[in-house]
């Protein structure tokens, strides 16, 4: 086949002093009413929390659409949505000059080298996170669609450096969490771990270092049978580890219990099946699980229980103290160059993997569910549904 395309595809382009950042969307339904307002929110989160750099005193972040939207409502056409730049310098040779000694761990070394090049510019302008702020408005678009469906995603930050909250999600408590997140300039909804955080994120910035954490993001509501066995690109615990690992800084993905199940009995991994008649006419069609070691995912497919990922990211690679580097047209040994950044990024980069697991569930439950409107797609769920409980 010449064309091998899921039918929910996000494509973005775009530099971080360029004008914009664009991303264009495939796939989304007609008829699906866009909350503007909660899209611009999670750009607002994007910009925030404690540890942030200069450049999101600059910016402003909201999402204007160019295409495939009218009074609001997708009309099934690509969608075309623009986050602009304010500090847009990128042809201005002295406010944005060449770089030719490469920060360690970032990728300027390597895409110097991958387009022949001494200077670094190119690659760490595509390669800086602010190539993010049009994927979570692309992912705040899918939860649009999800939260028509009943499906409810959840991101916040577990850690920062050593400091870890040991709070505990479940289907009861997703509210005041969300509300006690969002009350934290950490993002995390726990009091006493925020302030731990937040001094672990001052300690290194007087240090002139930078600090990484955990990012964990949970889905209520979906149904089982979203993803498949069938073929590896369809497992949904591969495509939610691609879309992760995707998000720049990010080093290793854990679904449920994650690496914990490789020291541990299959009788402590597994989590046990019962059937409750009570919740028959639910999207757990009756079948409950007592615990989640698997994350909500068994074999590629989802199970009806809570989705639950956890992302790593890498301390920033852009130190004020800079490190040993090279200068590439010496080859002279010198200290990396510094490019305005932030001290801790953790807090935004949840709100990025909050939305780039909601995209990918909406992807997931289109493959199933999908039609030309909202209409078909919820005609087609219900009817699901409908079948499984007469099974």
């Amino acid at each position: 086949m010449p064309f091998d395309m899921a039918p929910l595809n996000c494509l973005t382009t775009g530099e971080s002093h360029g004008p914009c950042g664009l991303a264009v969307l495939t796939g989304f339904p007609a008829g699906l009413d866009l909350d503007e307002a909660f899209i611009n929110t999670e750009l607002k989160r994007r910009q925030g929390g404690y540890g942030r750099g200069g450049r999101q005193r600059i910016e402003t972040d909201m999402a204007t659409f160019l295409g495939g939207v009218r009074s609001g409502r997708t009309t099934g056409a690509p969608l075309v949505l623009q986050v602009p730049n304010k500090d847009s310098r990128l042809d201005d040779q002295e406010k944005t000059p060449p770089v030719h000694r490469p920060r360690p761990g970032h990728a300027d070394l390597a895409g110097s080298i991958k387009w022949l090049t001494d200077d670094c510019r190119n690659t760490l302008e595509r390669a800086s996170a602010r190539e993010t702020a049009a994927r979570t408005a692309a992912g705040a678009v899918a939860r649009c669609l999800l939260r028509e469906v009943g499906i409810d995603v959840f991101g916040f930050v577990r850690s920062v450096q050593e400091v870890v909250t040991d709070v505990v999600v479940e289907p009861g408590n997703m509210d005041s969490l969300r509300e006690a997140r969002d009350a934290s300039e950490v993002y995390s909804p726990d009091e006493i771990a925020t302030k731990g955080m937040m001094e672990a994120i001052r300690s290194a910035k007087v240090d002139k270092d930078t600090v990484g954490g955990l990012c964990e993001v949970h889905v209520q509501g979906c149904p089982l049978g979203l993803g498949s066995c069938a073929t590896l690109s369809d497992r949904l615990d591969a495509r939610l580890a691609a879309a992760v690992m995707g998000i720049q800084a990010f080093k290793s993905v854990e679904i449920g219990m994650g690496r914990e199940v490789a020291s541990k009995r299959g009788s402590e991994v597994h989590d046990p099946i019962v059937y409750d008649e009570a919740l028959r006419d639910t999207p757990l069609l009756g079948f409950m699980r007592e615990r989640n070691n698997a994350g909500g995912i068994e074999g590629g497919m989802t199970n009806g229980m809570p989705i639950v990922v956890t992302g790593a990211m890498k301390p920033i690679s852009t130190l004020l103290q800079g490190m040993p580097s090279v200068d590439l047209r010496t080859k002279e040994s010198e200290h990396s160059d510094y490019e305005r950044s932030d001290v801790c990024a953790v807090s935004a980069a949840s709100v990025v993997m909050e939305n780039a697991v909601g995209f990918e569930i909406a992807g997931a439950f289109l493959d199933k569910f999908g039609g030309d409107t909202m209409y078909e797609i919820r005609t087609a769920y219900e009817a699901y549904l409908s079948a499984a409980r007469s099974l």
